[in-house]
Order: structure tokens, then C-alpha cells, then sequence
């Protein structure tokens, strides 16, 4: 399948050269999510858990999106029921860290030669993403169904089976030359990609932070996680609660304490979140426990993890402490669930900001 890059951005108007992104994201199969208010009757007529993510074809996204006009739900704070918008977790961290917190960003992937992949393409783009390490193949853009129930929690049916995707062989040393940190998520269907980025990232010394995806990822690839978790190469690691339990599933103790510690003894930086219940992270001997921040109710919990990820990430290239960093995540976390999506409007970056001046936190340089 050839694969025609974007041109490369070395040099700026002047002729000077341009600084690679100081994070960059690993998204293997660009994807556009479709995130509907529905009520819960829906997920009765899909198969899998109620809350995961588990694969489906694409005639299957579109049977669940034709049927989820007969299940949304209205609501005056979201005037349009369904939001479609360039998705993936770590898509949403980088558009976040950009956006929100004005750090130079870029993503390495590939996008299908269709409207959707022009879709995900313009969208970072306006975002502020450096977009030159997307290459566009032949063949479709992956899609993802997105459900929201009115409590706010999320089930997800993602279609990347079909999609376009950047192949191991296709990434160089010069993708990852100059970035700092090498963000990506756990994937089986992307494993052998994943393990070649992290390899050259290494070899660039670039960091690597890693989030563990879902609760079916970790329980049904558990051998393939520890892996990459054993190898060292992972610097710092993001799980859910949910995930947490499953990485120690068959211990005496399944707390997210327990996983906490155990993925500290593989990481430099270990984080649990706990969604209502704030976070939990480990750097070295230090341990923090930081409470959630804002006591609004989740309108969706998309993107919750992802935007967390983001604001600790920024703390890290700021310098905070592990506490500043995680109260950070907890603010830009506690943004994205304001409305409906992985993408943070305006008026809640508006109200992040608004949250780390009351913490007495660094408020980034960006004009939101």
C-alpha cells in the first residue's frame, strides 16, 4: 500500500530551520469520532460490555450510528446531540497539550485518501499540530462510535480493522530526532508498530509514556503489556482504575495501590487515576495522592484520561513536582468533562485556566 507523507516543515519562511515537536504522539490509524448522548436501552442491542471498547467493522458503526437517532438524548447545555471530531487517546492528548497549553506538538501516523482523512488532517492542523510525520495511504480512515449515557460514562466501539496504518518498517530516526517525549497507548492490533517506535525513540532519547487503553486490553493481551513494561523502556505510565484491576488481577490485594506500586517498579513515573476520586502517582520514593478538582458532574468522561495525561505531561516539561503535575491532569482532565468529546471547548479551557490560577499553579502562554 504506497503512503505519500505530508511535506516535511524543516524550514520556515525565512529559511531558518524549524525545532521538531518537544512531544510526539504515536497514532498508528488516524480516526474520527462520532459522540452521541444516547440513552442506555441502545447498548442493549450491541454486543460487549457496557463502559469498554472492543473492535467492530465498519458496517457495524454505521448499524450503530443509524440507530442511535431513535436513542439520543437532549440536553440545554449540548445544543448538537452528536459531535464528530479527529479521535484516538493519544490524538487527544496532543491536540490538548497544543491548544490548551501551547507546547509544540506533532503526530507519526498515516490517514486514509478519503473525506475523513482530510477531516483528521485539517482538524490538527487548525489545532496547531505539526502534521509532517502523517502519511496519507490508499484506502479508508478508521471511525469509532463514542456512546455517552446521561451519568456521563462511555462506551466505545472503535473500526480500525480496515483502516490505513503506518507500518513498523515505514518509521525512521529522523521521525523522533529532537522530540523529548514519545506519547502512545497500548493496541495489540498496533503491537509491532508500537515496539518500533519505542526502540528508535530510545535511540534518540526520547522518553516514553504510555497509557494502558481499557480494561479488555489489559485483561485479554496481559503477556504482551508486561512486555513492554519488563523491557524498561517505558519512562512513564498512565491506567484507569478499571485497567489498574486488571493489571493485578489474581493478587491477593487488587487495589490501585497495589498496581501503582507494581508499575513503578517498571516506570519512572507510575499514575492511577480514579476518575471522581482524583489520582494516585509515583515517582522514586515520592508517592502523592491528589483529589479530583472542580465539582461539576461529568457530562461525558471521553477523554478524561487522555487530557489528564496531558496537563501531567506539561507539568513534567515545566518542571513541576509529581503533586503540581498530577493537580495539572486533574484540571485539564476535569475540563474535557464538561462537554461532549475529546476535544475541550474554548469556555472549559477557559475554566481550566480559571482553576490552576486558584491553585496557584503555572497558567500556560497560549490565547484560548
Amino acid at each position: 500500500m504506497g503512503a505519500e507523507r505530508l511535506p516535511t516543515a524543516t524550514t520556515n519562511d525565512n529559511g531558518s530551520s524549524v525545532e521538531a515537536p518537544l512531544i510526539l504522539g504515536l497514532q498508528p490509524a488516524a480516526l474520527i469520532d462520532h459522540v452521541a448522548r444516547v440513552d442506555w436501552s441502545i447498548l442493549d442491542q450491541i454486543a460487549g460490555e457496557r463502559g469498554g471498547s472492543i473492535p467492530v467493522s465498519i458496517e457495524e458503526v454505521e448499524g450503530i450510528l443509524s440507530g442511535v437517532k431513535t436513542h439520543i438524548l437532549s440536553s440545554p447545555e449540548e445544543p448538537s446531540p452528536m459531535r464528530t471530531m479527529a479521535g484516538g487517546s493519544v490524538t487527544n492528548t496532543i491536540r490538548g497539550l497544543s491548544v490548551g497549553f501551547g507546547v509544540s506538538c506533532g503526530l507519526v501516523g498515516a490517514y486514509g485518501d478519503n473525506q475523513q482523512g482530510q477531516f483528521f488532517v485539517s482538524n490538527m492542523s487548525f489545532s496547531g499540530v505539526n502534521i509532517s510525520r502523517l502519511r496519507m495511504k490508499k484506502g479508508p480512515t478508521g471511525q469509532c462510535v463514542c456512546l455517552v449515557d446521561e451519568s456521563g460514562n462511555r462506551t466505545m466501539r472503535p473500526s480500525l480493522a480496515s483502516a490505513v496504518k503506518i507500518q513498523a518498517d515505514e518509521l525512521t530516526r529522523e521521525d523522533f530526532k529532537g522530540s523529548k517525549w514519545l506519547v502512545l497507548r497500548f493496541a495489540m492490533m498496533n503491537f509491532e508498530v508500537t515496539k518500533a517506535a519505542i526502540r528508535i525513540a530510545k535511540q534518540e532519547g526520547v522518553f516514553v509514556s504510555m497509557d494502558l487503553a481499557s480494561f479488555e486490553m489489559v485483561r485479554n493481551f496481559r503477556t504482551s503489556l508486561l512486555e513492554l513494561l519488563e523491557s524498561g523502556d517505558i519512562d512513564l505510565c498512565f491506567a484507569n482504575e478499571d485497567e489498574a484491576a486488571e493489571l493485578v488481577r489474581g493478587e491477593q490485594n487488587t487495589d490501585p495501590e497495589v498496581a501503582l506500586e507494581f508499575l513503578a517498579k517498571h516506570c519512572q513515573w507510575a499514575v492511577v487515576t480514579l476518575g471522581p476520586n482524583g489520582c494516585i502517582a509515583k515517582h522514586g520514593k515520592e508517592t502523592v495522592r491528589v483529589q479530583a478538582i472542580g465539582e461539576t458532574k461529568a457530562t461525558d468522561a471521553t477523554g478524561a484520561g487522555d487530557l489528564f495525561a496531558g496537563g501531567f505531561l506539561y507539568g513534567l516539561v515545566k518542571g513541576l513536582t509529581l503533586e503540581e503535575c498530577c493537580e495539572v491532569g486533574s484540571c485539564s482532565g476535569g475540563a474535557v468533562i464538561r462537554s461532549l468529546g475529546g476535544e475541550v471547548t474554548t469556555e472549559n479551557w477557559q475554566w481550566m485556566r480559571k482553576q490552576l490560577q486558584i491553585k496557584g499553579l503555572p497558567v500556560p502562554d497560549t490565547h484560548i
